[in-house]
């Protein structure tokens, strides 16, 4: 099992250029996962920043990349006294499949002055059942290396009985124990499964666009992850997901844009 440090380790190959291997392990049967991808270029934009934190990333995904060798790119667009603003691109064999804008700046555990969103109403984490690595028919290789412990109120759709509530919570862990960081957190906030299997819609459902915030440094320990839509139509759905540390606090958020395949009639 490949931890995510070394599923993201990027080396230099010139003046904002860098080369990955992309881990397989960190997929959705066979497509790597798009959290997993937005954290590749942001660590990839890290490497020019000046400041030393993720705070915000929005991403493009035009094209599905394969596990294996891939190349970065980055440009600085501006350096500010309290935050850099970046363009990390992934491209492999001359196609560009990830683009992004990146802001880094400087995180603390400090407290918000306000805050909006209830921590997801969710059971113990004991009491949470493990998405498993081997579905009838398909593998989810991401789930070997991320604990995923989804509430038991939403898991109908595996027996074709969907809550159809438009939403899924989660606590999350990194398998091998690591502490969760702002590069990995686009990992939690893009979980599996998408809300459209509670909406009775299955298969996959490729990230199109992305874009994440990064409140503060999480404390170590799980993360408790909810993730709702707000429409399904045109084979398109909305996804917003929030992630609450072991303190409760808010730490991360997203909105993504995501295909799917409705039924027809």
């Amino acid at each position: 099992m490949g931890n995510f440090k070394e599923a993201t380790a990027i080396h230099a190959a010139g003046p904002g250029e860098f080369t990955i291997a992309l881990d397989a392990q960190w997929s959705i049967g066979t497509k790597l996962h798009g959290g997993y991808l937005l954290a590749v270029v942001a660590r990839a934009a890290a490497e020019l920043a000046g400041h030393p934190h993720l705070t915000a990333i929005s991403a493009s995904f035009p094209a599905a990349p394969e596990p294996g060798p891939a190349t970065l790119q980055v440009e600085a667009l501006k350096a500010g006294r309290s935050m850099t603003q970046l363009r990390s691109r992934l491209t492999q064999n001359g196609v560009v499949c990830v683009e992004s804008l990146v802001t880094q700046g400087t995180l603390t555990e400090d407290d918000a002055w306000w805050t909006g969103p209830a921590h997801a109403p969710l059971p113990r984490e004991e009491d949470c059942l493990r998405v498993p690595v081997e579905a009838p028919g398909f593998k989810v290789p991401l789930m070997e290396v991320v604990d995923n412990r989804i509430d038991p109120a939403v898991v109908g759709f595996t027996v074709a009985q969907p809550s159809r509530q438009g939403a899924i919570a989660t606590w999350q862990r990194l398998a091998d124990g690591s502490d969760w960081d702002p590069l990995s957190l686009l990992v939690a906030l893009d979980p599996a499964p998408p809300v459209s299997f509670d909406l009775g819609v299955p298969g996959w459902a490729p990230t199109l666009q992305m874009s994440a915030y990064i409140r503060r440094l999480p404390m170590p320990g799980s993360v408790a992850v909810r993730m709702h839509a707000n429409e399904l139509g045109g084979d398109r759905m909305d996804e917003t997901a929030f992630a609450w540390d072991s303190s409760g606090r808010l730490v991360a958020q997203a909105t993504q844009f995501a295909a799917v395949r409705l039924p027809r009639g």
